[in-house]
């Protein structure tokens, strides 16, 4: 694949422009944070092969390794990824219902 072919993986900022995913990412220890990376960049690649859409127009991309991680985010148009959230299975449900607010609150900003 070439390197132009890849999507932009940029992150979600709340109305105070912080990146709830970033803060999520900076509690990770190092392995974790690796395995998670190494998923965005399959991500960014077109490797939507651990990805399922978990309703609202978010989508979650599961990493099997430690908890769980997973990782969730919306896309918009077929160049870029908004990085909504990060979280691991036992939390799930919350993180997809925080997911799928935070989805909804970019698409309302970038509508208005």
């Amino acid at each position: 694949m070439r390197y132009h072919d890849c999507v932009e993986i940029l992150e979600f900022q709340d109305e105070d422009g912080r990146s709830p995913f970033a803060a999520w990412f900076g509690e990770l220890d190092a392995l974790a944070a690796a395995k998670v990376s190494t998923g965005l960049t399959r991500i960014a690649l077109g490797n939507l092969s651990n990805v399922k859409s978990v309703g609202e127009g978010v989508l979650e991309y599961k990493i099997d390794f430690g908890p769980g991680y997973r990782v969730y985010f919306g896309r918009q148009g077929d160049r870029w990824i908004i990085l909504l959230a990060g979280g691991t299975k036992k939390r799930q449900n919350a993180d997809i219902r925080m997911a799928q607010r935070r989805w909804a609150e970019y698409r309302k900003r970038k509508a208005g």
